[in-house]
């Protein structure tokens, strides 16, 4: 049996601000591993572990749970250990779930294990499974009943760091018809196509029309 890796998002904290798709993986998986700060592997100041209990407790199901150190110092060696933990979670499971808080997608430690997995593991990467998560922003903005973005106007995330950094654009709401070429593309582009639906269409590239309402591309960082 080939093994299952589910990358979890947990949301912003609420556990009723999880989706089904996440409370499934993570009732389907063997184990649960989840990040600790704290080097003796212990989960006294981690807001994840009890997310995670109480998601656990509300929803009547039981499952060991593996700690993963991670420091939080943005080195290779730390990703690594990570990567060998979750590797050692196979040895006597076949299925594991990582938990990540928010969504894996923003500022997460998810695509750093990710992208070691893909190289030393490739079968293990095609088995894994990224689930998309509610972010921290999205919350707030409900919180306040204020939109992010109406209209014509537009949204960005602005990391507060004091050095240019590399940005990911989403270019969405096009028109049918319309000419891409004025996309300008900084790293890979792909093109998002009805997602979800039966006409769902994920291309590696960037279109040169828009053919469909429910497009958007993506002008992910190298």
């Amino acid at each position: 049996m080939d093994k299952k890796l589910y990358m979890v998002s947990l949301g912003p904290g609420d556990i009723d601000l999880i989706t089904l798709k996440a409370l499934k993986a993570l009732k389907a998986s063997d184990a649960i591993c989840i990040p600790t700060k704290s080097a003796d592997h212990s989960f006294k100041k981690s807001l994840t572990h009890k997310i995670v209990k109480s998601l656990m407790q509300e929803h009547d199901f039981e499952k060991p749970i593996i700690p993963v150190y991670t420091p939080m110092y943005f080195k290779k060696e730390d990703w690594q250990y990570q990567v060998d933990v979750l590797y050692n979670g196979f040895e006597t499971h076949e299925s594991l779930s990582f938990v990540t808080l928010g969504d894996s997608a923003v500022y997460s430690t998810v695509y750093y294990l990710l992208d070691i997995i893909k190289v030393q593991r490739p079968k293990l990467y095609c088995n894994a499974e990224v689930i998309a998560g509610v972010t921290s922003f999205s919350q707030a903005s409900a919180r306040v009943k204020k939109p992010l973005c109406l209209g014509e106007s537009r949204f960005e995330i602005v990391p507060l760091l004091d050095k240019e950094v590399p940005t990911t654009t989403v270019y969405m709401r096009p028109k049918i018809g319309l000419d891409t070429k004025n996309i300008i593309e900084r790293g890979e582009m792909y093109t998002f196509e009805n997602m979800n639906y039966k006409e769902e269409n994920i291309t590696s590239y960037k279109k040169s029309k828009v053919d469909k309402y429910m497009t958007l591309f993506i002008d992910f960082i190298r």
